[in-house]
């Protein structure tokens, strides 16, 4: 399948509905090819494909792939006994998985690569409307849908394509950057990585791949990042609120609108506004503000990009209202996230009843973090935890949801409580909440549906 761009074919794609593998093809789908696929997820993704005219197959089953199609890109989820797979191997036809697919056309770009353990998402949807408003039409990939496109993706005509980089399964690996931000190193897919320097190193190995020519943008505040930033050859600059960062953020005021200014080498670039709160979210945005200064772009049109930008889905997501309860979801899923999330949701609600429901996502991950997660969730008043999300990864583990509680219960009595399905915390949270709570669906798998739920 190499040159796709030079060869108009139908394209396939077995696990079509993951963040990345939707967000791809769409962007097959506006480049002219016929695109179609398969999925059994949780259609999450699902509505903007069909909205596109993409053919969306509800379960796996030969019989699904046309005829004429010759190239298949499959999800790094999918197992070779998937009947799919195994009819594509049979015939011979063409396959890629999903990051060897966008390589053949991130790598024949001016790739920027947003990479880390927390922040990937906003940080890359910001940089990509950015570059957007700026009238210079780039490509984006993004693993959530962003509110302004109502997709995860841009096609554009212009010479810049921003993705959001994986680092499971170390996709870093198939892609070639021009440039890259590094949000953050903090261990995590344990599934993967047996331990925390082989996770690091995946880090190391892709920012030593940036030419001499490239830059690299870093998260100063990070000692791991900074660690992993000595090993790039390229330009570097970095960002935090520490300050000996070479571009300086300063909170002024922390609410559902958040005002901050940014200094570079002491010298003030004025006050920009997002429409998200948290420490994280300035970081992400100071990020996007000092590759777009290095690059001479206006800084007034890039605090005007920002000031507008709406935000993606599951990202402080301010779902709706039950009861006079506010909701909102949020994508956290490491203990990281989790603690900077629920400290956000506490400083805009002081006085409200913070009800936590969260999805732990991965047995590996909840056994490997499990005295982390327990630490978690201090601005929580109540927290729900459901049955662990295995996803595609893994079917069962040494660990489970109770453990988690019981950890949680031992340095904070009564607090947690086990309530094993989406279904059942429901109906739980609709006899019991009112106008003094705030309620957040928190993970990586389908515990959005609480929220959502009760907004209906």
């Amino acid at each position: 399948m190499k040159n796709l761009l030079r060869r108009k074919e139908n394209i396939y794609f077995i696990g079509i509905e993951g963040a990345g593998t939707s967000a791809l093809a769409l962007m097959y789908k506006n480049m002219g090819y016929n695109v179609s696929g398969s999925d059994n997820g949780d259609r999450f993704y699902r509505k903007a494909l069909v909205k596109n005219d993409i053919e969306v197959f509800e379960k796996y089953d030969s019989e699904n792939i046309p005829k004429k199609v010759k190239n298949i890109v499959y999800s790094t989820s999918i197992k070779e006994d998937n009947p799919e797979y195994k009819k594509a191997k049979k015939d011979n036809l063409e396959m890629k998985s999903y990051p060897e697919a966008l390589a053949d056309i991130f790598n024949e770009k001016m790739g920027i690569a947003v990479c880390g353990t927390h922040g990937k998402t906003t940080t890359t949807a910001m940089l990509s409307q950015a570059l957007k408003d700026l009238d210079l039409d780039p490509s984006a990939i993004v693993g959530s849908r962003v509110i302004e496109w109502k997709a995860n993706s841009l096609t554009g005509k212009g010479e810049y394509f921003v993705i959001e980089a994986d680092e499971y399964q170390n996709k870093l690996r198939h892609y070639n950057p021009w440039s890259v931000i590094l949000t953050s190193v903090d261990y995590d897919h344990p599934d993967f990585y047996n331990t925390f320097d082989e996770y690091k190193k995946a880090f190391s190995d892709f920012v030593e791949k940036v030419p001499k020519h490239g830059q690299l943008f870093y998260c100063n505040d990070n000692r791991d990042v900074v660690d992993v930033a000595e090993k790039a050859k390229c330009r570097k600059y970095s960002y935090g609120f520490s300050n000996e960062s070479d571009y300086v953020v300063k909170i002024k005021e922390n609410k559902l609108l958040q005002r901050f200014e940014v200094f570079y080498q002491e010298e003030s670039l004025g006050d920009f506004e997002i429409k998200f709160p948290g420490r994280h979210n300035a970081l992400n945005a100071t990020a996007v503000i000092a590759f777009c200064h290095e690059f001479g772009l206006e800084t007034d049109l890039v605090r005007d990009a920002l000031a507008s930008f709406k935000g993606t889905a599951r990202r402080f997501e301010r779902v709706g209202e039950r009861k006079g309860a506010v909701l909102i979801d949020d994508y956290a899923h490491h203990p990281e996230e989790i603690k900077v999330t629920l400290e956000a949701v506490k400083e805009i609600f002081p006085s409200k009843n913070i009800i936590t429901v969260f999805h732990p996502h991965s047995f590996s991950r909840t056994e490997a973090l499990i005295e982390d997660f327990s630490h978690s969730f201090g601005d929580t008043s109540k927290l729900i935890v459901l049955d662990i999300y295995g996803s595609a990864r893994e079917s069962s583990g040494r660990v489970t949801s109770k453990d988690l509680v019981d950890l949680v219960n031992k340095y904070s009595p009564r607090k947690a409580e086990h309530i094993p399905s989406i279904k059942e915390a429901i109906e739980f949270l609709e006899s019991s909440i009112g106008e003094n709570d705030v309620i957040v669906s928190m993970g990586a798998g389908d515990v959005w549906q609480v929220t959502h739920k009760l907004a209906k």
